[in-house]
């Protein structure tokens, strides 16, 4: 007896603990790939079930998205690589010259990333498609391929879209599914799935990592550092299927391999798409420029970066396309499965010269780089804030930087003035060489000119950090090397003893803005000063908060209250046993204003830019963490604006405003309330009655854009059909940084120097108000510092409004023509922004 329990003992707990056997995705999901869109939570028990079922797949949690759902990735490998994985990753990285030592395996990296656009569905559902054939023990090939490429898969880098995307076809969608175009189930409501849950483009962040997605990716991508990746897209369903090679332009830190390879892979892919009879492209729209792409980002770390793009953007289940033919989600998700078994055929191929080309390029990047700048110097009299920013950014991207050892005294080209001189380096200046691994990808991101091969590009062609975050730097041709590590500076706390007359902080950066949106929250009443003001022999700025006793009574603990708020945040105290200044406005002056804590709402829904609309709501929610009501256009007419002191009106495309609207949005302003248009929020009330934005073209710019137009059609005749798209180009801006005059005295630049440069994304211009304050102003012939625009557009620009402020009755209306809070990148326009919600009219 106790031997025949102890054999169903042994048997129970062998199939207790037994290894589960490998199904796939129809057997485990309950229905065929394609038959609908699969929640997020299905894919990642799959990947889990698959970890489970192979010996040789590891699947881990990386991070998770805001909405709380996890990211995961895939690492598939042969059974004999499958154990020498930490040895592979080690020997990439020493490859790389990012880890000391010398590799002793030679094993290719390929990765696969899917669904960076949520609503792009199909590739989630490739994604599970390619993790069984990679482990199904029936493949020959993919055993074959795994003997020498291990395989990385993120199946979904956007969960909080995806989810949203396939809850509204859930929701939506017919049984059986119609094809018909029209039909609702292909017409996603606003802000649709693409973005994740603060509607960022995810695709357009993986350089500036704003988001905890391309935050927690990039972290892991870094460790591995893979020679291959691919970036699954969908585009408009009426279009066939790209992929790479890419297109013009590539940007010059591209490597000839790195160009040659995807021809390589490229004409691997469409043997099997020659095989099927379907349709692609190669070459043509999807360009290798602008840095924080799923290709470029790999691309400028070494990687063959890659995006494929297969039709079906609202295509739902099946949709009948402009030629008649059906288009099903098997169909998508099988032309993303084939591009990745041709991908990784390629890459198994030539593992052991991709693995090598992969050294060089490192070994070039250290020890040889063409580019003119070697070195870049970022002076240690900035502002401390964005020193730290930029630093902990750089850390994030594996970029070295430090000190010099002893100052020294050389040349290069100074970013604020544009022209080359001498240049004092000191050992407190921060100093990045690109003689290290990441110098390709610091030479996209800092050099003062890029090289565009071709201006017919698919995004903005600048970008600079520099002048995004408004900086004092060099870029020099010499090599200086860094011999010392960075020493951040950090604010020195001396111990408040007694109970000052008040305490008052500078004023000049995100951070100071964050401090402000927390004493505002905690109850403690701040002023500003209008002016500036000496005070113990110290110059303190316009905008300088100052937080006095007297107001502050009712605060309990009112000193420990500021002084922790302070510290938590790095802010240098300063306080005074008077009110009395040495020079400049006193403490009870009228120039020292009270800032009311505002009630601020922001518009969203349809009409309104779903990017735009998340720049803003993330800023207030993570960057500031001040409380923000998001108010619908659907109800906008029904909402009581005189509950709110400011109003945002993000960029969008505006049938909102009409008549009545613009009348009750004129009395809300008179009564007191600051309307904040931003872009295409501001053209919705350009030449309207009781708003004085007023659209702008001066005669002399006219004549002379059409004098220069006359000269080019007399020089190259009429213009061909073929070359329409092109000469279209010199109206256009593409991304380009102007450098903007600001009127310091004004609260709208408080905490700014006398210039901006501001990323000009559109061509809309206007007049200077002729009733207001025009804070930011374009003035005299324009030409970018740096980036593509048109030569007429430049001409239309000369003498234009960047920046204005128009008072009205007791309020005022905010007008910003450029929009400083472009992808959340762009730290200077921050400040800005912040200003409007905070400082002006208060």
């Amino acid at each position: 007896m106790k031997h025949f329990l102890l054999v169903i003992l042994t048997l129970f707990s062998a199939g207790l603990f037994a290894q589960p056997k490998l199904q796939s995705p129809a057997e485990f999901l309950g229905y065929e790939l394609g038959d609908r869109f699969t929640r997020h939570h299905r894919m990642v028990e799959y990947f889990k079930h698959v970890d489970e079922a192979a010996s040789n797949v590891q699947v881990m949690q990386y991070g998770e998205t805001y909405e709380h759902r996890p990211l995961i990735y895939a690492i598939i490998a042969s059974a004999e690589n499958y154990k020498n994985l930490e040895q592979i990753r080690q020997d990439n990285l020493k490859r790389a010259g990012m880890v000391e030592g010398t590799p002793a395996t030679r094993v290719a990296i390929v990765w696969l990333s899917y669904n960076v656009h949520g609503n792009e569905a199909n590739s989630m559902e490739a994604a599970m498609k390619t993790i069984y054939e990679l482990v199904n023990p029936d493949n020959a090939k993919t055993k074959e391929w795994l003997k020498n490429t291990v395989v990385i898969m993120d199946p979904c880098i956007n969960p909080d879209g995806r989810d949203r995307f396939a809850n509204f076809y859930a929701q939506y969608g017919t049984q059986p599914p119609t094809a018909d175009p029209q039909a609702r189930e292909h017409a996603e409501p606003w802000p649709r799935g693409r973005a994740n849950h603060y509607l960022f483009d995810l695709n357009r962040d993986w350089a500036w990592e704003t988001q905890v997605e391309s935050q927690a990716r990039i972290k892991i991508y870094n460790q591995w550092m893979p020679h291959v990746h691919v970036d699954y897209h969908e585009q408009g369903y009426n279009s066939p299927y790209y992929f790479a090679p890419a297109a013009e332009p590539f940007h010059e830190v591209i490597t000839s391999w790195q160009r040659e390879f995807q021809n390589t892979i490229g004409r691997n892919n469409a043997k099997y798409f020659d095989e099927q009879g379907w349709l692609y492209f190669t070459k043509e729209r999807f360009d290798l420029y602008y840095p924080s792409y799923g290709d470029t980002y790999p691309t400028y770390s070494g990687a063959i970066g890659m995006t494929y793009e297969k039709g079906g953007i609202s295509a739902g289940l099946t949709v009948t396309t402009n030629e008649g033919d059906p288009l099903t989600l098997k169909d998508r998700l099988t032309h993303h499965f084939t591009t990745g078994m041709g991908t990784l055929e390629a890459a198994s191929t030539h593992a052991t010269k991709l693995v090598d080309e992969f050294e060089k390029y490192f070994r070039e990047t250290i020890n040889t780089p063409t580019v003119p700048y070697k070195t870049y110097v970022i002076k240690a009299e900035n502002n401390p804030d964005k020193l730290n920013k930029l630093t902990t950014w750089m850390s994030t991207h594996s970029i070295q930087y430090g000190h010099i050892a002893t100052g020294k005294a050389t040349r290069g080209f100074d970013y604020q003035t544009q022209t080359v001189g001498n240049v004092s380096v000191t050992t407190d200046d921060l100093i990045i060489s690109i003689h290290q691994p990441k110098g390709r990808f610091i030479t996209t991101v800092f050099e003062p000119q890029s090289k565009l091969t071709d201006s017919l590009t698919y995004d903005i062609t600048a970008w600079n950090l520099i002048y995004a975050y408004g900086l004092k730097a060099y870029a020099l041709n010499e090599k200086i090397s860094v011999t010392k590590p960075y020493q951040p500076k950090v604010a020195t706390y001396e111990a408040v003893t007694a109970k000052p007359y008040a305490y008052f902080f500078k004023y000049e950066s995100l951070v100071d803005v964050e401090f402000l949106a927390a004493l505002m929250k905690k109850g403690i009443k701040v002023r500003s000063s209008d002016k500036g003001f000496v005070l113990n022999n110290q110059s303190f700025a316009p905008g300088t908060l100052i937080i006095t006793r007297r107001n502050n009574e009712s605060v309990t603990d009112f000193d420990n209250s500021v002084q922790s708020l302070a510290k938590a945040l790095g802010r240098k105290i300063y306080t005074t046993t008077t009110g009395y200044v040495d020079k400049g406005s006193d403490f009870g002056s009228s120039d020292v204003r009270y800032l009311k804590a505002p009630s601020v709402a922001l518009l969203g829904g349809d009409q309104t830019s779903s990017l735009a609309h998340g720049e803003i709501w993330h800023y207030f929610e993570q960057q500031i963490r001040y409380p923000v009501t998001i108010v619908g256009t659907d109800y906008f007419r029904n909402v009581d604006l005189w509950k709110y002191d400011v109003f945002i009106i993000p960029d969008g495309s505006y049938r909102l405003f009409d008549e009545a609207t613009l009348s009750t949005l004129d009395r809300w302003v008179s009564d007191g309330g600051r309307l904040i248009v931003v872009a295409g929020g501001a053209a919705a009330f350009a030449e309207k009655k009781g708003f004085g934005l007023k659209e702008y073209a001066s005669d002399d710019a006219k004549r002379q854009a059409e004098k220069a137009e006359k000269e080019q059609q007399e020089k190259e005749g009429p213009v061909k059909y073929g070359e329409a798209e092109r000469k279209e180009l010199s109206e256009n801006i593409f991304g380009a940084i102007y450098k903007v005059i600001l009127d310091k005295t004004h609260p709208l630049a408080f905490g700014m120097s006398d210039t901006y440069l501001s990323l000009r994304t559109s061509e809309r211009h206007y007049s200077y108000l002729e009733k207001g304050w025009n804070v930011g102003i374009l003035k005299g012939k324009q030409k970018p510092l740096i980036g593509f625009a048109g030569y007429k557009i430049n001409k239309q620009l000369e003498n234009t409004l960047v920046f204005g402020v128009e008072d009205k009755g007791r309020g005022q209306i905010i007008y910003m023509v450029d929009n400083p809070m472009f992808r959340c990148f762009w730290e200077d326009g921050k400040m800005i922004f912040s200003n409007a919600v905070f400082m002006v009219g208060r």
